[in-house]
């Protein structure tokens, strides 16, 4: 028999001026290679310890209520504490430091050391699972070293990067390699869906959250998983790049407690050869618009179904991962222009960078103990909800936020929209209250998952 072997990514958990940039020039230059580049910049990159309190789930029965009465607690989940090992970088002398969500996001604590071993306690004061970012702030940290972020569109294939981190907990190394990609969106890490420089430094586990620098030392990303088959490093890495973490660490000094993305409003596909060529158009290029919501601000900026979006401020979109890259760098209250292609016709259009609207109000509820379905919550359909759950922009009424767990026992889902409850239609989050609260001892939900309708019948 033969094995088949599939690449895995794996998580490797345990605005400065452009200075230019040239090959060494003397023999002189040569003996030295990175060593003053490393001596400026590997003080700024810090080694992180995490403790990470996790639930375990010895009794399968203990999640339904009705045998967590019946054992009286026997079974219940135990505790656990797992160490997590990464890397963070330094950005400001006042203990502002990055890393990667999956070292820290999840942690209840957190020390952070130095090169020259000085120990802080940190704090997430932003994170964010989808970008694998997180910013921790240092208590009582003053006069760090740090490093420059530079302007990661700059960054060009070929170019040297050095990446510092603690591979393996052996302590900070530095390995070189060059840029080797850029746009790469297809990389994915755990929940983490974003947009990636590409390198062929290696990088292990450990490396997670440290540095990629170039050769003049400022830093052009944050280094967070590879393409393996045997979980060390194969030439295959990935960087978050800098203008991103320049965007979270504006928003963790505004004392936003979550990452705020702007709102497209709009669903996309990537496009190729089959629609270029029913398109009329010699490449294929861009994202098509294959749906757009009314209050979408590309709709006030004159975008339609089937246009074609082709750059964001000046820099090309393949897939609409790309297009949210270049819109969450611009941040929100920014302006952003954007190319339209239409009927073979291009034209520049600035497009608010705005949050999604939360109106009609959500009027979210819980459902109390008088209800059928106690801990069950529902909120109104509206952007800001759809944009939550990664609904379809058409979806309507009121939607499932929480199940709850006697929700989860008769059969509902995170994202189902209740069309209707023992025959009523249920247009807002009040009938739903109603109609569980006035109940007989058979209830039937009309649901609506993932665009297909299905029924569920319980009896209290």
């Amino acid at each position: 028999m033969i094995r088949v072997i599939l690449p895995l990514l794996l998580l490797l958990t345990p605005a400065a001026a452009i200075a230019e940039t040239r090959v060494p020039a003397s023999q002189a230059e040569i003996s030295l290679g990175f060593a003053p580049v490393v001596k400026r910049a590997a003080p700024a990159v810090v080694n992180i310890y995490a403790k990470i309190i996790t639930s375990g789930q010895p009794n399968p029965f203990f999640s339904d209520p009705f045998f967590q009465d019946f054992f009286g607690g026997f079974g219940a989940p135990q505790q656990r504490v797992q160490n997590s090992l990464g890397s963070g970088v330094i950005l400001s002398d006042d203990g502002y430091v990055v890393s990667n969500y999956h070292v820290v996001g999840m942690a209840s604590e957190i020390q952070v050391v130095t090169t020259d071993r000085r120990e802080y306690s940190a704090t997430v004061v932003l994170g964010d699972e989808e970008s694998d970012i997180a910013i921790l702030r240092l208590d009582q940290a003053s006069d760090l070293p740090s490093l420059a972020l530079r302007d990661s569109d700059q960054v060009e294939v070929g170019e040297l990067v050095l990446a510092i981190g603690n591979p393996f907990g052996v302590g900070q190394t530095v390995s070189s390699g060059i840029v080797s990609g850029l746009a790469r969106s297809g990389a994915a890490t755990g929940k983490a869906r974003g947009y990636f420089l590409q390198t062929d430094a290696p990088i292990n586990p450990g490396n997670s959250g440290g540095a990629l620098i170039d050769v003049n030392g400022d830093l052009i990303g944050i280094n967070t998983s590879i393409l393996s088959r045997s979980g060390g490093s194969n030439g295959i890495g990935f960087a978050i790049p800098a203008n991103l973490v320049r965007e979270f660490l504006r928003q963790a000094r505004q004392g936003n407690e979550y990452f705020v993305r702007p709102w497209a409003g709009i669903a996309g596909q990537p496009m190729n050869a089959d629609i270029a060529d029913s398109l009329g158009l010699a490449l294929p290029e861009g994202v098509v618009i294959s749906d757009i919501h009314a209050v979408s601000p590309l709709t006030q900026a004159g975008f339609k179904v089937g246009d074609v979006v082709t750059h964001v401020d000046g820099e090309p979109v393949n897939s609409p991962s790309e297009m949210m890259f270049r819109m969450s760098v611009t941040g929100i209250g920014g302006v952003s222009t954007m190319t339209r292609l239409r009927d073979g016709e291009r034209e520049e259009l600035g497009v608010a960078m705005i949050e999604a609207p939360d109106e009609p109000p959500a009027e979210d509820i819980k459902l109390d103990d008088q209800t059928a379905l106690p801990g069950l919550v529902v909120a109104r359909a509206n952007p800001a909800v759809i944009s939550y759950l990664g609904l379809p922009l058409s979806a309507e009424g009121v939607v499932v936020i929480d199940p709850g767990p006697y929700g989860a026992r008769a059969g509902l889902q995170h994202g189902d929209i209740v069309a209707g409850i023992n025959g009523e239609d249920m247009l807002t989050t009040t009938d739903v209250r109603k109609a569980l609260t006035d109940t007989g001892r058979w209830v039937r939900l009309d649901l609506q998952r993932r665009g297909q309708k299905l029924s569920l019948r319980f009896r209290l």
